[in-house]
């Protein structure tokens, strides 16, 4: 008996694998870690104007005015995460706010998240403007249309 048919990964058709191999292929074609960013900036800028701390019998509340504002800045960054995850045509508009919106949380909300949810913000936003699609075509061709010229 040979193993010249046997393929080389007797595993590669399993239910885990392919499911890796799909959401792989997925998050290539789209700027992911943007989004990704984007997504967990929001957290933090939401989160610190709402929070309370207890150390015994002193509390302390973080809460603001501005707790409205940082709630639409963390919301608005959520849906443009989304975006950018499943709508990758619009990543220059998404990253300019996404940029804009993480500024915009310094002075609404408390440092932006103790500039946390700032700097995520503004590298999602910055991957977001500098990731391009892939050029699926072959460009070894010069001008002409003929290789070598």
């Amino acid at each position: 008996m040979t193993s010249a048919g046997a393929p080389a990964h007797p595993r590669s058709g399993s239910g885990f694998a392919r499911v890796r191999r799909d959401f792989r292929a997925w998050r290539r074609t789209r700027p992911f870690w943007a989004g990704l960013l984007v997504l967990l900036a929001a957290a933090p800028i939401i989160y610190f104007p709402y929070f309370n701390l207890s150390l015994g019998a002193l509390s302390v509340a973080m809460s603001t005015t501005a707790g409205a504002g940082s709630l639409v800045i963390g919301l608005t960054l959520i849906v443009l995460g989304g975006l950018l995850w499943f709508q990758p045509v619009i990543r220059f508009f998404a990253g300019c706010v996404a940029v804009f919106l993480g500024v915009l949380s310094l002075p609404i909300s408390n440092f932006g998240g103790f500039f946390v949810g700032t700097l995520c913000a503004a590298t999602g936003g910055l991957l977001a403007l500098a990731w391009g699609p892939v050029n699926t075509s072959d460009d070894t061709e010069g001008p002409s249309g003929r290789a070598g010229e």
